[in-house]
């Protein structure tokens, strides 16, 4: 047994050893990208035992007091915690029942659509949003909406409405967020939806349309199939990322009194850890957002392999 493993891993050797020698161009070429890899994704992971730690800059990484789980304990029974947990989640999920069927609906709408020119402008005015800085959509958002002379609200007078200051309203904050990623993701986002469906098989639409099958029908029983790989791949990784909540958009967006459903987990961290310089402690809600992510990421894999034979692995 150990003679026939031997030779079993000698030949991997030689097997190995011989690719290499012969594309060795492309193993150089693969050199810069590992690199970059190792030095900025690998390396970097020494620095997460600071959530173990004490952290303080005069004593270093090493010398920091070790204090186990203490920051960890301390997220999960502060004040805030139920708070920012339900924002994130919210948010999150909201998004994730408006953002993620609109563009499928998008591309099934354009694949179907015969007249060229208004497909065309359709999708100029539902990709362009897509290329607007988070930043400058931010602002355009506030201005939309400024209570005093905003398009909104203006509209909304013209229409015998009340103004309404919708960025001080702590209820309309989630709405405001998810209804305006919708307007900036949602041509993008269909885009993989769009390629997805050009790969049908012609033949499957000619049996449709010879079996007298309406459009409606050929929908339902030949795109919504070619599209079933690719909802549920995505579907799979957005719920793995459920915890990562656009964090700059909502800073830009958050102040004083949206504070209640606006602050999450990201902002959180970003106010406790950069402004107020508690490492260690945002380091932790760091480590707690990713192993809770990559748990969902496992377990909606396994459940939807066991569902549907499609899963990431």
């Amino acid at each position: 047994m150990v003679l026939h493993t031997a030779v079993k891993k000698s030949s991997l050797g030689t097997s190995i050893a011989k690719y290499v020698k012969r594309d060795y161009q492309i193993y150089i070429l693969l050199l810069p990208i590992l690199a970059v890899v190792v030095i900025f994704s690998y390396i970097p992971m020494y620095g997460v035992i600071i959530a173990f730690k004490n952290f303080r800059f005069n004593e270093g990484i090493l010398g920091s007091e070790w204090v186990g789980l203490q920051h960890f304990k301390r997220f999960v029974t502060m004040p805030q915690f139920r708070m920012v947990l339900q924002n994130t989640l919210s948010i999150s999920l909201y998004s994730i029942a408006v953002n993620f069927p609109a563009p499928i609906l998008l591309a099934i709408f354009l694949n179907e659509c015969v007249f060229s020119r208004f497909k065309k402008t359709v999708q100029l005015v539902s990709y362009a949003p897509h290329f607007i800085s988070t930043v400058v959509m931010c602002g355009m958002i506030l201005l939309f909406l400024n209570r005093s002379n905003g398009m909104v609200n203006n509209l909304l007078e013209a229409l015998g409405f009340a103004r309404i200051d919708f960025m001080t309203e702590p209820k309309m904050f989630q709405s405001i967020f998810v209804l305006t990623e919708l307007w900036q993701r949602l041509g993008w986002n269909s885009i993989i939806y769009l390629a997805a469906l050009s790969s049908v098989d012609p033949q499957l639409i000619e049996a449709c349309a010879i079996d007298g099958a309406s459009r409606f029908q050929k929908i339902i029983h030949v795109d919504m199939p070619s599209l079933q790989p690719t909802i549920i791949i995505l579907f799979i990784l957005t719920l793995g990322s459920l915890l990562n909540v656009g964090f700059e958009k909502i800073l830009l967006l958050q102040n004083g009194l949206n504070m209640p459903t606006s602050d999450v987990i990201s902002t959180y961290v970003y106010r406790v850890g950069l402004i107020n310089g508690q490492y260690s402690y945002t380091a932790a809600i760091g480590i707690f957002n990713s192993v809770v992510n990559f748990v969902l990421l496992v377990t909606v894999n396994r459940i939807v392999n066991k569902m549907s034979g499609v899963s990431l692995w």
